[in-house]
């Protein structure tokens, strides 16, 4: 077995294997490599009448991320924290002592499979679940390997998995957006919304951002352990921003977690505009349900968003 061209072409979605797990991308690039390691280690050991190559590596990154989420907490977002706020002017004061869920570059989900699993909500949702449950569902629901499968890679039985997964499903069951509710970044009306959002956004219109909101729609924006509910909050809170820095703003659309996102960047006191935030949108045939809006350095970094625009 050579290593290089049997384990490699893996990476990618091993990374999108632990970024589901973790909630981190940083975590899941370390620990990705950590079982590509592990498995050059155990090369002489592998068998693969008992499983295939694939298989095998699914294995070890489970176990791998399995062992570094012990002791470790949940990663959340705002919305999982407490309830929403009604006051637009709250502060904003960013919390660093929470380990927020990150968002996951588009490079990682160009293949249309792996964009499976990875939607903030759905990540969000799981990482409410026990990690042991968590991988079970992740292992059955979003990659499909059988029961039998999960039971070999996690040394359990069979009928212990599909209870586990019998629990998880029903956790999640409320949590998160029906598939068929959430539209691709590449379909037209996706893109037609997301055209109109930053044609607003860059005009710091809120009645036609609001025009965009499904009724519900929440906003939130961590390390700022605040979020909003509601088109009337939403605008708001928006119309607060927009007054903070005004003058034309600039959006570059990008996509994230599988999802349309847009790079935001705020006037600059030398006449351009510099990085401002992430944000990652939710849209449905309702209109936009959910704006996470990420302000960590490092999410900008990982992006590979440059630090100021014309």
């Amino acid at each position: 077995m050579d290593a290089s061209e049997d384990f490699e072409p893996f990476r990618r979605e091993l990374v999108v294997h632990c970024y589901r797990l973790l909630g981190s991308l940083h975590d899941a690039e370390d620990l990705a490599q950590e079982t590509l390691l592990r498995a050059w280690k155990a090369r002489e050991r592998y068998d693969e009448r008992r499983a295939s190559v694939r298989t095998w590596l699914y294995r070890i990154a489970t176990n791998v991320c399995l062992t570094a989420l012990e002791g470790r907490a949940r990663r959340p977002l705002p919305s999982g924290l407490g309830a929403a706020s009604t006051d637009p002017g709250a502060p904003l004061t960013p919390d660093f002592e929470v380990p927020w869920l990150q968002p996951l570059p588009g490079r990682y989900t160009e293949d249309p499979q792996a964009r499976a699993g990875v939607r903030l909500a759905f990540v969000a949702a799981t990482q409410l679940l026990p990690p042991r449950q968590r991988a079970v569902l992740v292992l059955r629901d979003v990659l499909q390997f059988s029961a039998a499968e999960v039971a070999t890679q996690l040394d359990t039985s069979a009928a212990a998995v599909n209870s586990s997964l019998q629990r998880a499903r029903a956790a999640l069951a409320a949590a998160t957006p029906r598939d068929h509710e959430v539209r691709e970044p590449g379909d037209r009306e996706v893109r037609e919304t997301v055209e109109r959002y930053v044609r607003a956004f860059e005009a710091a219109d809120v009645p036609a951002l609001v025009t965009l909101l499904a009724e519900d729609a929440v906003l939130e924006m961590p390390p700022v352990p605040l979020w909003y509910a509601g088109r009337a909050d939403y605008g708001r809170f928006m119309a607060r921003v927009f007054a903070m820095r005004p003058g034309g703003w600039r959006a570059v659309p990008l996509t994230a977690n599988g999802q349309p996102a847009l790079a935001a960047y705020c006037p600059d006191d030398a006449g351009g505009h510099r990085l401002h935030t992430l944000q990652v949108l939710t849209v449905t045939p309702a209109g936009i349900t959910h704006n996470v809006v990420f302000q960590d350095p490092r999410a900008f970094a990982a992006f590979g968003l440059a630090a100021s625009v014309p």
